[in-house]
Parts: C-alpha cells; sequence; structure tokens
C-alpha cells in the first residue's frame, strides 16, 4: 500500500486542489470553479464523486441523479430512511439522503480506508446526519446489516473502473435480499460497454432473485454505441416505473427506461451470474475519461 501523503505536500499546481494516496490508487478533489464549495473525487484520473458542501441535494453526476430518482421514490417525499451504501467514494448519495429526507439511518460500506479518512478531513459530513461508515470489503459489510433493516440498497462500488466479480453474483444479491425489508429497493450503478454481455447478465441475475426489474440507462448506452453507466432497480413489489420514467425523461442528460418483458427480452437469454462464474465488470476504454 503507498503512504498517504500530506494534503499539503501533495497539492498540485492549482493551490485549492488536494492529491493524496489512497489505498486504490492516486485521490485527487479538483474545486468546481462554478459552485463555491464543490469538488469532484478522482481515484487514477477516473471522475468518482462530485459533492457540493453547501448544497448536497446537487447531483452533477448523470449516473447519480439517476440513483437520485430512487431515493426520491423510495418512500413518500421526507420520510426518513434505511439506507446502505455500497461504496463511498465522496459519499455524495448518503449526504443526499440526509438532505432529502432528515432522519434517515444510514450506513456506509468503503473499502479503502485511506480514501474514507481524506473525505472524513477534506469533505466533512454534517455532524448531526446519522451516517455511519465501515472500512470494510462491500460484501462483507453487508453481511454485518440485520436481516430486513434496510429500506434501500445502493450498490455503486469500483475498484478502480471495475466492479469487482463478488458483487456481481447471484450469491451477493442474497445477501441483499436478506439485508432489505419486504418491498425494499435495490439499485445498482453497472458499467459496461458494447456488446453489453455484462449488462446482461447483471439484469439477469436480478431477475432470478427478484420480481421486479427496471433498467435506466442513456439510449445510445442501451444500443451497445458507447461505454457508460446504468441503473439496475430492482424490488419485490411493483415498482414506480411512470414517474421514475417521467423524472429520468425531463433530466439535463434524458434517459430511457425499460422494465416487463422488454427488459427480459434485453438480455437475450443471458444466464445468471454465480460466484463460481463471476468476472469483474469490464474495464473502460481510455476515451471515456477524456
Amino acid at each position: 500500500m503507498a503512504k498517504s501523503r500530506s494534503n499539503r505536500s501533495a497539492r498540485s499546481s492549482d493551490p485549492a486542489a488536494v492529491v493524496e494516496a489512497v489505498d486504490g490508487g492516486l485521490a485527487q478533489l479538483l474545486p468546481d470553479r462554478d459552485r463555491g464549495r464543490a469538488w469532484t473525487l478522482l481515484i487514477d484520473g477516473a471522475p468518482q464523486s462530485h459533492v457540493d458542501l453547501d448544497d448536497p441535494a446537487h447531483l452533477s453526476f448523470e449516473y447519480q441523479r439517476r440513483l437520485g430518482h430512487v431515493i426520491d421514490l423510495a418512500a413518500p417525499p421526507g420520510r426518513p430512511l434505511h439506507a446502505v451504501h455500497l461504496g463511498g467514494g465522496a459519499f455524495t448519495l448518503a449526504r443526499y439522503v440526509a438532505a432529502t429526507r432528515p432522519r434517515s439511518t444510514q450506513q456506509i460500506v468503503e473499502r479503502d480506508a485511506a480514501l474514507v479518512r481524506l473525505v472524513r478531513r477534506e469533505l466533512p459530513l454534517d455532524p448531526g446526519a446519522r451516517i455511519r461508515v465501515r472500512s470494510l470489503d462491500a460484501r462483507d459489510g453487508l453481511g454485518k446489516v440485520p436481516d430486513g433493516w434496510a429500506d434501500l440498497v445502493i450498490a455503486d462500488v469500483f475498484s478502480g473502473a471495475r466492479t469487482p466479480a463478488h458483487l456481481t453474483s447471484a450469491e451477493f444479491l442474497d445477501e441483499v435480499r436478506r439485508a432489505l425489508r419486504p418491498g425494499g429497493l435495490y439499485a445498482a450503478n453497472v458499467a459496461d460497454g458494447p456488446p453489453l454481455a455484462h449488462l446482461r447478465g447483471q439484469i439477469a441475475t436480478a431477475a432470478a432473485r427478484f420480481e421486479a426489474l427496471a433498467l435506466v440507462a442513456d439510449p445510445t448506452v442501451l444500443r451497445g454505441k458507447r461505454f457508460g453507466n446504468a441503473v439496475l432497480v430492482a424490488s419485490d413489489l411493483p415498482l414506480p416505473v411512470a414517474e421514475l420514467t417521467r423524472r429520468s425523461a425531463s433530466d439535463p442528460h434524458p434517459a430511457r427506461v425499460e422494465h416487463g418483458r422488454a427488459l427480459l427480452d434485453f438480455t437475450g437469454g443471458a444466464a445468471p451470474v454465480t460466484d463460481a462464474a463471476a468476472v469483474a465488470s469490464p474495464a473502460p476504454p481510455p476515451s471515456v475519461f477524456r
């Protein structure tokens, strides 16, 4: 493990930027020139999170806005949630839940302990927010969540720019289901590009464990025209597809929502992924981060 450097000695040419070695690589916190106290977190050059400390309800990344729509629809407006975030980054979505649903109780599971220390120091959480951070592997941390505790489980886990294999399987989703209350929501950020084999397998895996599914993605990603993010949503109860579709279509970067038979057809007969056969998600092409 690379030894973390002090933020003072590792400043970039921009005096406001913070550059520091963390367990997963080189972390950069870059200031957002358009927003007074907003920052973008990058790990080894790959954008991970954007946080506005003055407006934690602001979601800059399009995939995080799509996850924000899921959070908004997980319960009536303002109702507190029990939420589990697998993958922490800069804690963007936990901050969003705390801002939009006060008195929510949340757990963040982020394996990179050095990154957690950096984020806590430079982008501190609201001390009144009920947020616990565990520096554990995501699956191990999920195993510590009591049965039926969570209203919402969000998986946004990347090692480098790839989701680890053990977080893509049906056995992993069995743990998600155990932690969810009946009717709770599971949402995952899935990154893939043509020919979309990973995404199709993830949909088939979720379909083997949940009754209702929806997928939110840019149409060009769904057509296999480029690499990108898709948000997979699952539950044992019917999903709020109509409202999710409306919000996704009116986003600054409009997305399409697939569900029902059309979504199952999209898998093209892909088989559910098991622990024995699981592989990490594909690495994005270098052009994605240019």
